[in-house]
């Protein structure tokens, strides 16, 4: 762009000169009283090329051009590719190394980050009224939604939201309570406090295993009560986030952040509003009869007082500590006489796997299918396991370092089914990311946020039986019959079903937030009417006024949008049920794997390759043949579950 001002003003400058020369002549022969000092100093001003007229960032006023925006998107291809290397550097240590100076240091580069996507985003309004190629438009739309939390363009602005968002991650990180074993209550944690002989120190992690495995209401609520002490002091900080975002939105032409983050879905931000309502509305059938069916068994186990049959079911009760899957509390609502499905875990503990390799077998998952394997960088880079001598983020995550070939996991991995199924999640990330490495770094993403979530979560629906077979981990004849079908569904659903509402509801509370219909002081009740309203749950306890809720699910502090999830719970199904077509697999949806079809996974790798670069209904018609997400594959593949459920409920009083 500067190029083309000085080519501008040098062509300029030789008009003028030329001019000003045929004007001395005119007037020297036209009047002898010509003021030949004057004329000479108005050749001299002729001749000077005018001062480019420019904005505060530097770029030229005036109609804008393609030529214009062409060298503008390469300027800012540029300083994002360099920074995001650093940044991804900067943040992986972090992760892996929480202290006082690599919060520095990802505060830092947060806020070079928030700054250049800031000075990018209002740069490229200039470019609003030119029509632009196709490829172009998509990747200055893209820029002029910056990041999905804007700094506002003002001095300190970035600062002040980069240092703030890396204080509620690292507090999200490193938060412990105190519990109280005997008397089963729990308080918070602050250094150098003194533990009394039957106090322990706990993490999310220790906190989780309790969470998942004790049956006793007091122990649950004490510990569920316990984590939420981490939260509340994030709340004025999240409130002053909150307020700076907003004013960054506004300033690129939204009118919250919310609406920014719902404009990224190649349709106007409320028709996403009503998308979403669409493909939940689909499933709520089926999340009702799960819910009906689990309250009736839980009220078995603990009785009237705490599971009463007319009211929402008690949060601390599912096994998990947000109650967003219940798989943990399976054996509470095990079908009657149903026959005993897989025990993956017992599996992978007889045949000693470790966490490593739990991700070798997943990468062996996606080369059978034709893809390259992953770079021995991989292994030698990635955390794995916690190490027992620092702080990390046990958040499992996925990471493209250079954007190229230097991809990443971070993984507290336990030997678990869990996680079993999480390390083919996370590696679905990785093979995304080395899918689409040869596009411009504006396309370097999934075709829409849900699509980078449904990869791995499609491949792990194929972790059936005759895959476990194929690997080695069960003998044929082990594998069970199709009456063991319902526990299966049943499990998977206790998971995967009961996650759709929590997946929708954490980003209308936040929408609502980024609004203003929920302030600080409506945050906790805000976040517990929808609960109630999507979820059909309840607090175990009445909640402090001051309580901030929202800021134990890592994704509140950790400022990830959630609305991914939900429809990665969406597009997995209906990504699978494509797949399973494809591959000429006839028989119910539940036991079809995907493994070693190559055919498959070169259409599917044609899907990832388009990374962001299309709408992301040409990426769903490319490899699914439709252009609408489509919820019905869940009930598709849930079918059989669904007329067991409904046939326990007969007598029951659903809803809530």
């Amino acid at each position: 762009m500067i190029k083309f001002l000085k080519r501008s003003s040098s062509g300029l400058a030789l008009t003028t000169s030329l001019l000003a020369t045929a004007a001395i002549m005119l007037s020297a022969c036209d009047s002898k009283t010509a003021d030949f000092e004057e004329l000479a100093k108005t050749s001299e001003a002729m001749q000077a090329p005018p001062e480019p007229t420019v904005d505060k960032y530097g770029d030229p006023t005036g109609p804008a051009t393609v030529q214009q925006a062409r060298e503008f998107l390469e300027e800012a291809e540029a300083k994002i590719e360099e920074l995001n290397e650093y940044g991804s550097r900067v943040y992986w240590v972090n992760a892996n190394f929480i202290t006082d100076d690599t919060n520095w240091l990802a505060a830092k580069v947060g806020a070079e980050a928030a700054l250049l996507s800031t000075n990018l985003a209002n740069r490229a309004k200039r470019f609003n009224d030119l029509t632009l190629p196709p490829d172009m438009a998509r990747k200055m739309d893209g820029l002029k939604r910056g990041s999905n939390f804007p700094a506002p363009d003002k001095d300190g602005a970035a600062e002040k939201l980069s240092t703030l968002m890396t204080k509620l991650d690292s507090t999200y990180g490193t938060g412990k309570f105190i519990f109280d074993e005997k008397a089963k209550t729990s308080r918070k944690f602050e250094e150098n406090t003194e533990l009394n002989k039957n106090e322990v120190v706990l993490n999310l992690g220790e906190a989780s295993d309790i969470i998942a495995k004790s049956r006793d209401p007091e122990t649950l609520n004490a510990i569920w009560q316990g984590w939420r002490t981490i939260s509340k002091p994030m709340k004025d900080d999240y409130a002053s986030m909150v307020k700076i975002v907003n004013e960054g939105a506004r300033e690129l032409g939204f009118a919250d952040t919310g609406a920014l983050w719902r404009s990224g879905y190649d349709m106007p931000a409320d028709d996403f509003v009503k998308e979403a309502d669409r493909l939940f509305a689909q499933v709520k059938p089926l999340y009702e009869q799960l819910h009906c069916y689990t309250r009736a068994a839980l009220n078995t186990k603990y009785g009237d007082d705490i599971v009463p049959l007319d009211q929402p079911i008690r949060a601390d009760l599912l096994g998990n500590m947000w109650a967003q899957q219940w798989g943990n509390v399976y054996e509470l609502v095990e079908p009657k006489g149903a026959t005993k499905g897989v025990d993956v875990t017992k599996l992978l503990e007889e045949n000693d796997y470790d966490a490593l390799k739990m991700v070798q077998t997943a990468e062996t998952f996606f080369t059978s299918m034709g893809f390259d394997p992953l770079p021995d960088t991989f292994y030698k880079r990635s955390l794995i396991t916690k190490p027992a001598d620092r702080e990390v983020q046990c958040h499992a995550s996925a990471w493209d370092i250079d954007d190229r070939d230097d991809i990443r996991i971070k993984m507290c991995t336990k030997v678990n089914a869990e996680d079993f199924s999480t390390v083919h999640h996370e590696l679905g990330h990785n093979f995304y990311q080395r899918a689409y490495k040869d596009q411009p770094v504006f396309f370097k993403d999934g075709a829409n946020d849900g699509f980078h979530e449904a990869i791995g979560d499609m491949i792990a629906l194929s972790i059936t039986p005759d895959y476990l077979v194929k690997i080695g981990l069960l003998y044929e004849k082990d594998v069970p019959g199709a009456d063991a079908d319902l526990a299966l569904l049943l499990r998977q659903a206790m998971d995967k079903v009961a996650f759709l509402p929590f997946g929708l509801m954490v980003d209308q509370w936040r929408w609502k937030v980024f609004s203003g219909e929920l302030t600080p002081a409506t945050y906790n009740s805000g976040w517990w009417e929808l609960r109630n309203q999507y979820q059909g749950l309840r607090a175990p306890n009445e909640r402090p006024a001051d309580a901030f809720d929202p800021g134990a699910k890592y994704h509140i502090p950790g400022n990830t949008p959630y609305m991914r999830y939900f429809l990665a719970h969406i597009l997995q199904f209906q990504f699978h049920r494509a797949a399973c077509e494809q591959s000429g697999f006839e028989g119910p949806l539940h036991r079809c794997s995907i493994y070693d079809n190559k055919e498959v996974g070169e259409k599917f790798n044609a899907m990832m390759e388009m990374g962001a670069s299309k709408p992301w209904p040409d990426a769903l018609e490319a490899f699914t043949g439709a252009r609408d997400m489509d919820a019905t594959a869940v009930l598709d593949y849930f079918a059989p579950l669904m007329t067991y459920l409904e046939d326990q409920n007969k007598d029951r009083t659903c809803g809530w």
